[in-house]
């Protein structure tokens, strides 16, 4: 891993000169890759590894209502992956946190309106247990990074279907006359058999900002017949985005929702979690990139510490 994320820098900054034009785009592919490795402090736990892969396309901007900017689909396959405090467990007793998985597709609709306030609606149909291959994919990325041999998913939670939907809303507050700092209040909720909860807060954002609704931060670069084009080219900005979340129920933790048989260790969540995200965005023609780092309060209610971990995302847009 280690050598892998010099690497993976080096190819999205020589993608970025090399391909950059300055057009309107009407779709956007890419990914996001969530891993602690990332952060080079030798831990390998909790939320151990994400990957999501996601395609966008704006629908015509012609055709919509004067309070409505642009309207944006998309479709995200994804996979989480979650281990104890090592990827390698030599007894049940050190297990503080549950082998687990979680495997999906979804789809969503995302409302970017002319007051900046945005309105997103995701549909997810996933998997957690052995089905959604958290122990193959973890040990394909450690023989890849020839790291240590994994040990512990025979404890992991039991399979079981999931239907997931959320709603998230953002609600511009403030921008300076500069432009280049604004406030906006962030909120979502969720419920399915998998995941349940709701959470609050704030994202602030400093340096060469768009409006929300041609903004990376709400991935939003991509238009289809726009009406107006008075925005900045160019991107770059360093954000930040404490949240507060009340989580109801988390399968990765807690077994399937449905299923008496939930797995040989599962703990309870704890109600109330603190995260903090800090990162930094840069958006030009056709190309994103998204660097930040997470922290989160301790989520579950065994001796499973705090954590942290980091995210590297690449987004290409296109016609």
């Amino acid at each position: 891993m280690k050598k892998l994320i010099p690497f993976l820098f080096a190819l999205i900054s020589i993608s970025i000169v090399a391909f950059s034009q300055s057009k309107p785009h009407k779709s956007e592919f890419g990914f996001r890759s969530e891993n602690d490795a990332y952060l080079a402090l030798g831990q390998d736990r909790y939320y151990t590894n994400g990957l999501f892969i996601t395609y966008r396309r704006a629908t015509d901007q012609s055709k919509l209502t004067k309070s409505v900017n642009k309207i944006i689909w998309e479709a995200e396959a994804g996979q989480k992956m979650y281990n104890a405090q090592s990827g390698s467990i030599p007894d049940v007793k050190y297990v503080d946190r549950p082998f687990a998985a979680y495997l999906y597709a979804g789809g969503s609709l995302n409302w970017l309106y002319n007051s900046e306030n945005t309105l997103k609606v995701t549909l997810q149909l996933g998997t957690v247990g052995p089905s959604a291959l958290g122990k193959e994919a973890q040990t394909l990325l450690h023989d890849i990074g020839g790291f240590y041999t994994i040990k512990g998913w025979e404890t992991q939670i039991k399979d079981e279907l999931g239907v997931n939907a959320e709603i998230e809303y953002n609600k511009f507050l403030y921008r300076v006359k500069s432009n280049d700092v604004d406030f906006t209040l962030t909120s979502f909720a969720g419920i399915g058999n998998t995941f349940s909860g709701i959470g609050a807060g704030i994202l602030f954002r400093a340096g060469s900002i768009n409006p929300l609704f041609n903004s990376a931060s709400t991935n939003s670069r991509i238009s289809n017949n726009a009406t107006s084009t008075s925005v900045n080219e160019r991107e770059s900005f360093l954000y930040a985005k404490p949240l507060l979340q009340y989580v109801a129920y988390d399968a990765t933790t807690e077994g399937g929702l449905f299923r008496n048989d939930k797995g040989p260790i599962t703990f309870d969540v704890k109600s109330l979690v603190f995260s903090q995200q800090l990162g930094y965005m840069y958006s030009k023609n056709r190309f994103t990139v998204d660097f930040s780092v997470i922290f989160k309060s301790r989520e579950i209610k065994s001796s499973a510490k705090a954590h942290q971990y980091g995210s590297v995302a690449l987004f290409y847009r296109f016609n």
